[in-house]
């Protein structure tokens, strides 16, 4: 188990994965556990765009989106080391992949469709369910993510389990790894 004060990043962990998978709400945890900055790569595309992701994908389209999102990864990557909650479609783009493999320590939080649908339904701010049936939406997007999510440095398995019980399994992964100090 991880101890408070043991370990230093020497380098970003970036949290890849589907919408629903816990990017956002892991992520903030395990900042706060190894006391380091947080980013939110949808927030930080929302600040520097003015506009909410849902309203860059109405005004400008998905192709429009993955530019800014690129380009505010590759920033953020460019930053010391932080816990990185990239978008759900980012890993999917090769220049952000290759930058975080050359950056960033990549976590995949995998997650079964049943438990990603859960907690997709409860807001309805996700640009790739409007419009459809958000299961099959789901279904179609993990049968063309996953096999490119699954070139991520690390896999972690996730169900429904506390957010504590999931981030000691993040730190101790990266522990395994020898990413901090």
């Amino acid at each position: 188990m991880y101890a408070k004060g043991r370990m230093t990043l020497t380098k970003t962990v970036a949290l890849v994965g589907m919408m629903g998978a816990g990017k956002t709400s892991l992520g903030r945890r395990l900042a706060a556990r190894l006391e380091v900055p947080f980013r939110d790569a949808d927030h930080e595309i929302e600040a520097a765009a003015g506009l909410s992701v849902s309203e860059i994908f109405a005004k400008f389209g998905e192709p429009y989106f993955r530019d800014g999102e690129r380009r505010v990864i590759a920033r953020l990557l460019a930053e010391p080391p932080h816990i990185l909650a990239s978008g759900g479609g980012a890993f999917m783009d090769p220049d952000t992949r290759a930058a975080m493999k050359k950056s960033a320590l990549s976590v995949w939080l995998k997650a079964p469709a049943g438990v990603l649908l859960s907690r997709v339904k409860k807001r309805d701010t996700r640009p790739l369910l409007q419009g459809g049936d958000p299961k099959e939406t789901i279904e179609k997007l993990l049968a063309v993510r996953e096999p490119v999510y699954a070139l991520a440095d690390i896999t972690l398995e996730c169900a429904d389990e506390s957010h504590h019980s999931a981030v000691e399994r993040i730190l101790a992964a990266l522990l395994e790894r020898g990413l901090g100090t």
